[in-house]
């Protein structure tokens, strides 16, 4: 427990916290009870809940009490935005994402055991709570000049659109959350992302002001790679979570992709390695940085984490098997889908001339190019060489009936489609 705050911060994990010294006094007299909240303004948890999903469970591990909480009231309304207002959705689409990130949310932590986890729902003491006692018990504690002065109300206030009473009263609700845990279990600490600031903070002088109890809030940094560009972004939008909106395979390559000067930053913030290994994985990108043994193990150790050894056993599978490392018939239908998914491709199919598709596929300019790839010994139809130039597609090529992988030479890759009849 005495060093968990200083574990925090050296692996880039704390931005801001209220009295930092009475906290980590806190945490040192331990065991404390500390939440933080999730709202389902989606059926997924991505990449920026994932660092509080960890921030959670390193608390968990120095023996402190956690509690996740899914949000099927605020998730309802939810926090305002610098873009404009959300979209409502129906009580029923929120009610079945809260599920979705229950089960997400406890992949993370241990229910068992003296410090179990606790699930909870803002809905169970917000649902029956009347306007009237809402504005008399809750509302009367907050002052608009603070909540006017929230950067993200400022701004929107600013702005054509406005910002509506419907979210602007988020920040109370949430403040809520924490006096009820507070309450309810002891809960002295709140996490979030620094974004969440203010939220938090209204939680804090909530408690303070109700009940004359002094807690803790602290967030997290906004996780940024060296080059500038935004950490998370990818071609579909976030990094998810859900494998059935991300799959394990294509979650697998963005942490495999990390850049050089991202990837020690990025095994400190998202991986539970100690601080020797990551002194030695450190020394590995500084002399070996072609051997990428970082991005492998950030790749292997958080694809574990949110999805399994086996999934993650299947993505290094099909990265190792597209590339001529390894049997691309081994792997399941779902892996083979999701490692071609991102590949040029044609429609083809049996009896399909391979110089054909090679070129339809943009894996070769010209009939040319692909006789002499053919002739050269670097033309590949899943990892087996084309030998003929006169070669056509058999249904023995064809993964899971409809797939072939292409490959010209070491890394230029492509797929065949069968055409859907």
């Amino acid at each position: 427990m005495s060093n968990v705050l200083d574990e925090l911060t050296w692996r880039g994990l704390v931005a801001q916290t209220t009295d930092v010294e009475a906290l980590r006094e806190a945490l040192e007299s331990g065991p404390i009870t500390y939440y933080c909240g999730f709202d389902p303004t989606g059926p997924s948890l991505h990449h920026g809940h994932l660092v509080q999903l960890i921030v959670l469970r390193h608390l968990q591990l120095a023996g402190h009490n956690p509690i996740a909480l899914v949000g099927g009231a605020t998730g309802l309304i939810g926090d305002p935005r610098m873009s404009g207002e959300r979209v409502l959705n129906s009580k029923e689409t929120v009610a079945g994402w809260v599920e979705r990130l229950q089960a997400q949310a406890s992949r993370f932590l241990s229910f068992e055991g003296e410090n179990a986890a606790r699930m909870v729902n803002n809905l169970d003491w917000t649902g029956e709570l009347s306007a009237i006692d809402f504005l008399r018990d809750i509302g009367k504690h907050f002052r608009l000049g603070t909540m006017l002065a929230k950067e993200t109300v400022a701004r929107r206030l600013a702005s054509d659109e406005g910002v509506s009473f419907t979210e602007f009263s988020y920040q109370i609700l949430q403040g809520m959350d924490f006096l009820e845990l507070n309450r309810r279990h002891g809960c002295t600490l709140q996490t979030g992302g620094n974004d969440q600031w203010g939220n938090l903070l209204a939680g804090v002088e909530l408690i303070r002001k109700s009940d004359k109890v002094a807690v803790h809030a602290m967030t997290t940094p906004l996780i940024t790679k060296a080059d500038g560009t935004k950490f998370g972004k990818t071609e579909g939008g976030a990094v998810w979570l859900a494998p059935d909106m991300m799959s394990p395979y294509a979650f697998y390559q963005y942490w495999i992709n990390a850049a050089d000067a991202d990837v020690v930053g990025w095994v400190k913030t998202f991986t539970f390695r100690t601080r020797e290994e990551i002194a030695e994985i450190e020394q590995s990108v500084a002399e070996r940085p072609q051997a990428r043994e970082a991005q492998k193990i950030l790749a292997g150790d958080v694809t574990t984490m949110v999805h399994g050894e086996r999934a993650t056993a299947q993505a290094i599978a099909a990265s190792s098997a597209l590339f001529g490392r390894g049997e691309l018939a081994d792997l399941d239908p779902e892996t083979i889908e999701a490692a071609v998914a991102e590949l040029p491709s044609t429609e083809g199919g049996v009896g399909t001339s391979i110089i054909d598709v090679m070129i339809s596929s943009g894996l070769v300019a010209s009939k040319a190019a692909a006789r002499r790839a053919v002739a050269e010994g670097g033309a590949y139809v899943n990892n087996i060489k084309v030998t003929a130039d006169d070669a056509v597609l058999t249904a023995d090529d064809l993964l899971d009936g409809r797939f072939a992988v292409l490959r010209r030479g070491k890394k230029t890759l492509a797929v065949v489609r069968v055409a859907q009849q």
